[in-house]
């Protein structure tokens, strides 16, 4: 099957991509000359001159905090624009049998919760999140009206060689020995092996459904903390007290931006966050590795 891949420079193409290669004939597209077409999909319409059978949308804008309306729309340009322009050259050069979205439990925007489920209204508000959704609905309409199998995955945290967002921070920090533990919470988050949405891309071709995709271990910080520190050879951070922690975040509602906490940012730490993956093990017969089994940094 002629597979077409998109964000292969990606966190998740760079993980996911090499073992689909195998199974798939492969091509890819994106902004660097290592891709087999290259556009800028947020700019211009690509122009391919094959028809594939499955298209993998993985490339998009995640992991920055935008400070200007510039950058908000940045997220629209590349989220949304860049999906509705993919579609515009699918459908000129021939529509595939089936397409998979990698979009984000985000779109949920919740900040807490326990075995959220694929049910859940889409009440993101930040300008990823709501990025998400528009793609998501276009591409709902989309597929419909060309009679495309689509398909489209909520990844939690994803947790693998070189993560970015907040597990990348997490190493960081423990690398530099200048990140700090919080004494005494437990709260609980939704972590996926990249390397499972290889399995997963396998399983949903020609099929259609929407799925939240984690492991069911949804491990602590504390967890996730001592398997880095063990990998990095590091000592177990410092852990400090809650109170402590309270009050430096009072301290960064003050201060803003430039504080590297604040009481929002608190909440989100010490609260659960997991999300129910039943759907996806169910319908596509996956079992979840397990992060803290086989997570390297």
């Amino acid at each position: 099957m002629k597979l077409l891949f998109t964000g292969a420079s990606g966190f998740v193409g760079k993980n996911v991509v090499p073992s689909l290669k195998a199974i798939y004939q492969l091509s890819t597209l994106g902004n660097s000359q290592k891709n087999d077409y290259i556009f800028d999909i947020s700019k211009e319409t690509p122009v391919f001159h094959e028809t594939f059978d499955l298209v993998v949308h993985a490339a998009g804008k995640a992991h920055s905090t935008p400070n200007s309306e510039d950058e908000k729309e940045e997220f629209f340009n590349v989220n949304l624009q860049g999906t509705k322009n993919l579609c515009k050259a699918l459908e000129i050069s021939g529509i595939p049998k089936s397409f998979i979205f990698i979009s984000t439990v985000a779109v949920y925007g919740l900040e807490s919760g326990d075995n959220i489920s694929e049910d859940a209204p889409l009440n993101g508000n930040t300008p990823y999140a709501l990025s998400k959704i528009a793609a998501e609905k276009f591409l709902r309409e989309w597929s419909e009206e060309n009679k495309v199998k689509l398909s489209i995955l909520r990844p939690s945290l994803i947790a693998g060689k070189d993560a970015p967002g907040n597990l990348g921070a997490m190493v960081n920090g423990l690398k530099s020995e200048r990140y700090l533990s919080i004494k005494d919470v437990h709260a609980r988050k939704s972590v996926l092996m990249v390397d499972d949405i290889s399995y997963l891309v396998e399983r949903l071709t020609n099929k259609s459904g929407i799925y939240n995709i984690c492991d069911d271990t949804h491990p602590t910080f504390k967890q996730l903390e001592t398997v880095i520190a063990a990998q990095l050879g590091k000592k177990a951070p410092v852990a400090v007290p809650l109170l402590l922690i309270k009050i430096l975040a009072k301290i960064g509602d003050v201060a803003g931006d430039r504080f590297p906490i604040n009481s929002l940012k608190l909440k989100k730490m010490i609260s659960n966050l997991t999300f129910s993956n039943e759907k996806a093990k169910k319908e596509l017969q996956w079992s979840p590795t397990n992060v803290l089994e086989k997570y390297k940094i």
